[in-house]
């Protein structure tokens, strides 16, 4: 900001570059997605097409949830909603759907890779988790964070994914 209260050039790039390197929806969203093959897989076996759509209409109605909380809470704070808002409230939360995708496809490929239900889901789950951890990655990058933080990042987001694994293993035995 300059001394009139007006942002610069530099603070303008600076807040862009943010703006663009938040993909905590995807690292949400691929946490949400390990989650769903979790909870979906100690339930005994699913049809692929089942645990397909569970994943991407999952990911959908959390999407439509944050959505609303993200208006709710502009509402609240007495900023207009207009269409304009409101799609960039759709877009800006849209990568926990797409955050989603992968693990579906992982389990919708999965016979082609002569897997069983079991092995499938161990394949969806390892490409939510490192969909989780390839996201948090990317964001710190594109921030322009240290190689440190970079680091730091990913591997707290492995140690989640690895908690989630952990959640798994006990599930089932």
């Amino acid at each position: 900001m300059s001394s009139t209260g007006q942002a610069t050039p530099r603070t303008v790039r600076r807040a862009e570059r943010r703006a663009r390197a938040d993909c905590s929806g995807a690292v949400y969203g691929s946490m949400l997605a390990a989650s769903v093959i979790i909870g979906a897989g100690t339930l005994g076996s699913f049809p692929r097409v089942e645990m397909v759509l569970l994943l991407l209409l999952t990911g959908l109605v959390f999407w439509i949830a944050h959505v609303h909380a993200q208006l709710f809470g502009a509402s609240l704070a007495q900023q207009s909603l207009d269409r304009r808002v409101v799609l960039r409230v759709c877009r800006d939360e849209w990568p926990i759907v797409e955050a989603a995708v992968p693990p579906a496809f992982a389990v919708a490929v999965g016979p082609l890779a002569g897997l069983g239900i079991q092995g499938t889901l161990w394949l969806a789950l390892a490409v939510a988790v490192a969909g989780q951890v390839g996201w948090s990655t990317a964001a710190a990058r594109r921030a322009g964070a240290s190689r440190r933080m970079v680091a730091g990042t990913a591997a707290v987001n492995l140690v989640l994914g690895l908690l989630i694994i952990a959640c798994k293993l006990f599930l089932t035995h």
